[in-house]
């Protein structure tokens, strides 16, 4: 009887132990898919030296780059959703084919969005910024600034806060230049311009898009 019970005892213990080691194991990431996808194509198509690649979230996944930029050769390798956190992790996978002369990115309002206080969110731009330098020290990084929206512009003292932070980091970066469209995304009242935005007021629209690209032409990219 003893000996049977030391068997259950030692059975339970073991499950016990596999339902613990689970609860432990890190959740999937959520951007698997998307990366393995530039991964693939990369390797289908390798990329030519001396490319812009364009990265962080929607607002990079969105843009036509061929339709404002038809004499770049510009890469899209936005994946909408994601934050600074998402190209921390990721930016040596997303990097790995490429030998760009620029990197373009535009991240932040997804990281305020969702609870991220602005120095955290601005340790994220940083480090990601530091691995991608370490990756390509030849690359320049042009940074948008966080864009305003009505979607959310109950967070735009936050994004005001985070923006400040990574243009005093660009400013004192030799290789980094910040890209500032929040001129041309305030109207005269200071309110985002809705014209400027999609129905659901976070995305931009052709318009938007057409703005942001001349505002980014004078950084050379």
């Amino acid at each position: 009887m003893a000996s049977a019970l030391a068997v259950v005892g030692a059975a339970l213990i073991a499950v016990l132990g596999l339902a613990a080691r689970g609860a432990d194991a890190p959740a999937p990431d959520r951007w698997e898919k998307d990366i393995a996808a530039f991964e693939a194509a990369d390797q289908a198509v390798p990329p030519a030296p001396d490319g812009v690649l364009f990265t962080g979230s929607s607002t990079i996944r969105l843009w036509d780059l061929k339709a404002d930029f038809p004499d770049l050769p510009a890469v899209n390798r936005g994946f909408g959703g994601s934050a600074y956190a998402d190209l921390d992790r990721h930016i040596g996978r997303i990097a790995a084919a490429h030998r760009p002369r620029t990197v373009v990115v535009y991240s932040g309002d997804n990281d305020i969005a969702s609870g991220g206080a602005p120095e955290k969110v601005f340790q994220d731009f940083a480090s990601f910024a530091g691995k991608l330098h370490a990756l390509r020290p030849d690359a320049r990084l042009l940074v948008f600034s966080t864009k305003p929206s009505t979607a959310r512009w109950d967070k735009w003292p936050a994004i005001q806060d985070l923006n400040a932070r990574v243009a005093k980091w660009c400013d004192e970066t030799p290789w980094a230049e910040y890209v500032d469209t929040v001129p041309v995304s305030l109207g005269p009242d200071g309110l985002p311009r809705k014209d400027l935005l999609q129905k659901d007021g976070l995305h931009l629209n052709r318009e938007g898009y057409r703005l942001w690209a001349e505002v980014l032409r004078r950084h050379a990219p």
